[in-house]
């Protein structure tokens, strides 16, 4: 068993002399180039400006398109006793009435279409697409600050578990070095063997939670590739990370301008929900064959017009969705100086969380050199066989 946690501890030790490092900055890069939240929102951006083309040629563009039509009303001549095609020169006749069939119909032409005076409309969709443009890019910048946050804080714990590693080999290198020494005093009957048990035990135990924390770090780098969407399962050596504060203020914050652009966007959707009640003017014209008899040459010719339409009244419900925008604006007004409230308390809990723990680290460094002198202390009594084993094991621990 000893031989076996012998052999892993050592080979473990190999992988990580052999292994490649990587920093926090290239984690976020994978996560953020990785994140299919972040890549919909760039692809929503591409659509809306493809939707911006749309909207101008239905707009302003004519649509041109052709039209063809051919419709045959046969009747029975009972005068003649004859079978005819159309009800032409017909008195007495078995089929549809002349005057609602005209014996048929034949089309085929060229029709366009072009709207006019749209210019403002096409305007207010611009302005629409703007602000869906904007809402996007900064969903986006969200998403990306969600990521830093969630990969930066599984970096930090794999940096723990790494650290933690480090301890304890720098422990296991120095209880050896004890071990050794105390095999020597207990030739000379200043350590008997039980001792040297005890510290050999303490060795092996020491040698188990190295391989603890191993696994421990090895699992949480596969979740920290899991995250940033990495396809790796190789031991990586994490190099030390150094986090910035960037303390913004609440005019700067995303968070605060989601809420604004969702001012906006409701401003906008009820802009464009009032082009409905704007007066329509469209030109048409075509140009083919049209007749009611059997087609001939000089039934060709065109026709052209305008059309006009305007809704004047709709039972009122223009007015309900704009008091359906006004009672939205109001929400998001209300809910955005609750969340100013908000991120400032937490602004200053955490700048006081943090300054609390430097306190505390710069007290654990003045600890650590206390504990390095009484180290170097008991590194010369145990020279000298004036220690304890039971000393030396507390002071491993």
């Amino acid at each position: 068993m000893k031989k076996n946690i012998a052999y892993l501890y050592l080979l473990l030790l190999s992988l990580f002399s052999e292994a490649q490092t990587k920093d926090l900055n290239y984690y976020i890069l994978q996560a953020k180039t990785n994140n299919i939240h972040i890549n919909k929102i760039e692809s929503n951006i591409e659509i809306i400006q493809e939707e911006k083309q749309k909207i101008k040629a239905i707009l302003t563009k004519p649509t041109i398109y052709i039209e063809s039509n051919i419709s045959l009303a046969p009747i029975l001549d009972i005068k003649n006793n004859k079978f005819q095609w159309n009800t032409e020169n017909a008195n007495d006749y078995i089929g549809y009435d002349l005057a609602l069939s005209n014996g048929g119909q034949y089309q085929a032409f060229i029709s366009i279409n072009q709207p006019l005076f749209n210019q403002k409309s096409y305007q207010t969709y611009l302005e629409d697409a703007d602000i869906q443009t904007k809402i996007n890019e900064n969903q986006k910048k969200l998403t990306q600050h969600e990521l830093e946050k969630l990969v930066t804080e599984q970096y930090i714990l794999c940096e723990k578990y790494w650290k933690e590693n480090q301890i304890i080999e720098n422990l296991l290198k120095e209880t050896y070095k004890q071990l050794q020494t105390i095999k020597s005093l207990s030739q000379n009957a200043i350590y008997t063997s039980k001792d040297v048990m005890i510290l050999q035990i303490e060795y092996e135990n020491l040698k188990i939670d190295y391989t603890k924390y191993i696994s421990a770090y090895r699992e949480n780098l596969l979740n920290l590739n899991l995250l940033c969407g990495i396809n790796d399962t190789t031991f990586v050596k994490l190099k030390s990370s150094e986090i910035k504060i960037h303390r913004d203020t609440v005019e700067q914050s995303n968070f605060i301008l989601k809420y604004n652009l969702d001012s906006l966007n409701i401003i906008s959707k009820q802009k464009l929900f009032d082009l409905n009640y704007y007066p329509q003017l469209s030109l048409f014209a075509n140009t083919g064959l049209n007749a009611a008899y059997l087609p001939t040459a000089d039934r060709f010719g065109f026709a052209l017009g305008i059309r006009f339409s305007w809704k004047i009244f709709d039972g009122k419900q223009q007015k309900a969705q704009n008091k359906i925008s006004l009672i939205k604006l109001q929400n998001i007004e209300f809910e955005k100086k609750q969340f100013e409230k908000k991120l400032n308390i937490n602004n200053q809990k955490l700048l006081t969380q943090i300054k609390f723990i430097d306190n505390q680290i710069s007290i654990i460094n003045t600890q650590l050199d206390q504990y390095q002198k009484l180290i170097n202390i008991c590194k010369i009594e145990l020279q000298n066989g004036q220690i304890s084993i039971m000393d030396i094991k507390n002071i491993i621990r």
